[in-house]
């Protein structure tokens, strides 16, 4: 039985940087984001291709997909023993998936301790040789980062990490579900022929009302990518710029979205789901999704595993981190957050662009863990956070 502890939160061508968010049809309710519970869902699958009845359904929203490929958790070394896990990402999104796998295995006793990735990573190295953690499961690959840096984590085999593409692993961690950052926007106040596909364009030449979360983790994550492809006097300009404008700040990238949809800005900077999250609570509402092109605005990160170098039992926590890879794990990211899954027989929910059909910059996920920096920058430009 899982053992919860602690409770915490944390186009179609490149060319074609634009697409409308997907609406009625996305039918995924619960954990979706909009109110932090899910509806149990059954074993089985719909009939479709790939696996079929093989793989098992977690949480709901399944209608209209088939089932997904990849290689289900059947098919996977059974989990035995005990295995503690420190999770990043918050119970409200990842607890129905990870009690699904623990309870798949009669002989599999499993924690969870739950908090905020970087305090998680300062956790694990603060603890030392006498750290319980044998996974740690990350919202970001900044976390994943500093926790290998710091050299507390352990080289995973390669059949489990060679399961994602190799710009989203390391030895270390290997990423188990993506995020594109985006720009949300008003439908009716502007088109998406309106939108620059810069990023550093948007607070001298965008016309609109501007919102932003700038204390929130994905917004920092996005400024430190900016950061480093910029430069830092254009990013201090940036900024400046954004404070000057009189950007409206939010706590949160979710509620950012919400404001574009009920008209109270007109665009912002977010992850792509949350746009996703506003129309699986109102399918009707005003909020679609555009791309900038090549910069920090279409950063793709991603949340991911590693396992600890202290772990009690290496294969068992490596298993572990292979059932995140899993055909239901994958489609559960999908239906469930409105993540990228990120191996290439599951499709993203909705009518979002395939990752190959992204503009994504080149750039070192692990590199996005130099929080300081940015946070320095950002208070000097005048940011409130």
């Amino acid at each position: 039985m899982t053992n919860h502890e602690s409770d915490g939160r944390d186009g179609r061508d490149v060319r074609r940087r634009k697409f409308l968010a997907a609406t009625g049809s996305v039918g995924v309710a619960g954990i979706a984001g909009c109110n932090g519970t899910s509806d149990a869902g059954g074993d089985g699958g719909d009939g479709g291709d790939g696996v079929g009845d093989a793989v098992g359904q977690i949480g709901s929203g399944r209608a209209g997909r088939d089932a997904p490929g990849g290689t289900p958790m059947a098919e996977m070394p059974a989990l035995e023993g005990e295995l503690t896990v420190y999770s990043g990402r918050g119970e409200f999104l990842v607890g129905e998936l990870v009690s699904y796998i623990d309870d798949l295995y009669d002989d599999f006793d499993l924690t969870v301790r739950y908090n905020n990735s970087t305090d998680l990573v300062n956790q694990i190295v603060n603890e030392g040789e006498g750290s319980p953690a044998d996974v740690f499961y990350s919202v970001n690959a900044g976390a994943l980062g500093a926790l290998a840096d710091a050299g507390r984590a352990q080289a995973l085999p390669d059949d489990v990490a060679e399961k994602v593409r190799q710009e989203f692993r390391t030895e270390q961690w290997v990423g188990t579900s993506g995020r594109a950052r985006t720009i949300p926007y008003n439908t009716e106040a502007f088109s998406e022929d309106d939108l620059p596909d810069d990023i550093m364009a948007f607070p001298e030449e965008f016309e609109g009302d501007l919102g932003w979360a700038p204390s929130y983790g994905s917004a920092q994550a996005f400024i430190t990518a900016m950061r480093i492809l910029e430069g830092e006097d254009a990013t201090r300009e940036w900024l400046e710029a954004m404070v000057e404008r009189g950007a409206a700040t939010y706590p949160d990238e979710f509620r950012t979205c919400q404001e574009i949809a009920d008209g109270e800005i007109d665009a912002a900077f977010t992850n792509h789901y949350y746009i996703q999250r506003v129309l699986d609570g109102n399918p009707e509402a005003p909020i679609a999704t555009a791309f900038t092109e090549g910069d920090a605005g279409a950063v793709f990160n991603v949340a991911g595993a590693a396992v600890v170098d202290t772990a009690s039992d290496a294969d068992l926590a490596a298993n572990f981190v292979r059932h995140l890879l899993s055909a239901e794990a994958q489609d559960y990211f999908a239906r469930s957050t409105f993540e990228y899954p990120l191996i290439p027989d599951v499709e993203p929910i909705g009518d979002l662009p395939t990752i190959d059909e992204l503009d994504v910059p080149d750039i070192d996920l692990s590199e996005l863990s130099n929080l300081e920096p940015t946070i320095d920058l950002m208070r000097d430009a005048g940011v409130q956070l």
